[in-house]
């Protein structure tokens, strides 16, 4: 566990148990949002005649994926 882990289980554990659920609910929706834009920006890139615009908009979508799986906040909550 890294001292930003400790740190953020900490920061957590203090808080009022509302506001710790609402940051949880939205981490989850968020994670869960980016998957379901970048899947279905990709099936509709897939479906088209070829590289369009929707190509690089997945490729957003799966980097701002990337960068939240990256978050030391997922594995604390």
């Amino acid at each position: 566990m890294t001292t930003n882990e400790k740190q953020l289980r900490e920061i957590f554990s203090s808080m009022e148990a509302e506001q710790a659920n609402e940051i949880r609910d939205s981490y989850y929706k968020a994670i869960e949002g980016l998957q379901s834009l970048a899947h279905a920006l990709e099936v509709a890139d897939a479906e088209s005649s070829g590289p369009t615009l929707l190509t690089n908009e997945q490729l957003l979508a799966a980097e701002a994926l990337e960068t939240m799986k990256k978050s030391e906040l997922g594995s604390v909550l």
